[in-house]
């Protein structure tokens, strides 16, 4: 099977169900930010497997970006597709609360704004932070236009509390110095 279709050469792809729609449409770019984020969290899942500390964290971060599959199918559903999609479960947007309350047991609270840095798998946690976070808006504005399960932009909004919470957790086990903004 070859990889290049040439059906979107004049600009336009297809949707799930079958409608063809412009790369430039609300959907696309929805889930074109959530394939960014996808390839984002499987970069800090790679640079956290090469370290001992924070091994434990992959298998986690894995099943997010199968999670963050599903959402890219859902935002990718055109006419006729609605029934080929699972919604995202609330579940799935539990597990991501409960690893969060795990971690806020590990870190101090704060009242000011984290400054990225400190550690390459820190800094690449709020990369993928502030990637779901524009994946969430793209999501958003979609939706504002088009049907989109509530689930998958509610998931994604709690993953980026996920992602921020867990660089925060890094810093704490890498004994990194935290840097918080002090206006």
């Amino acid at each position: 099977m070859k990889i290049y279709t040439k059906t979107g050469d004049e600009g336009y792809t297809s949707l799930i169900g079958g409608e063809r729609a412009p790369k430039y449409d609300l959907r696309v770019e929805a889930y074109g930010a959530v394939d960014e984020l996808i390839a984002f969290i499987a970069l800090l899942a790679d640079k956290l497997a090469e370290d001992e500390r924070t091994d434990n964290l992959v298998p986690e971060l894995q099943m997010i970006e199968s999670r963050l599959m599903g959402v890219s199918a859902l935002l990718a559903i055109g006419e006729g597709g609605s029934d080929k999609v699972q919604p995202i479960s609330e579940q799935y947007i539990e597990m991501l609360e409960n690893s969060i309350d795990g971690f806020q047991q590990e870190i101090k609270p704060i009242t000011k704004f984290t400054i990225p840095g400190g550690h390459t798998f820190c800094s690449l946690c709020h990369v993928c932070r502030t990637v779901c976070r524009r994946a969430e808006r793209c999501a958003l504005l979609a939706s504002a236009e088009y049907p989109v399960d509530k689930g998958a932009t509610r998931y994604l909004n709690r993953l980026s509390d996920y992602l921020y919470t867990l660089g925060r957790v890094l810093t704490e086990r890498l004994k990194v110095e935290e840097v918080l903004w002090i206006p």
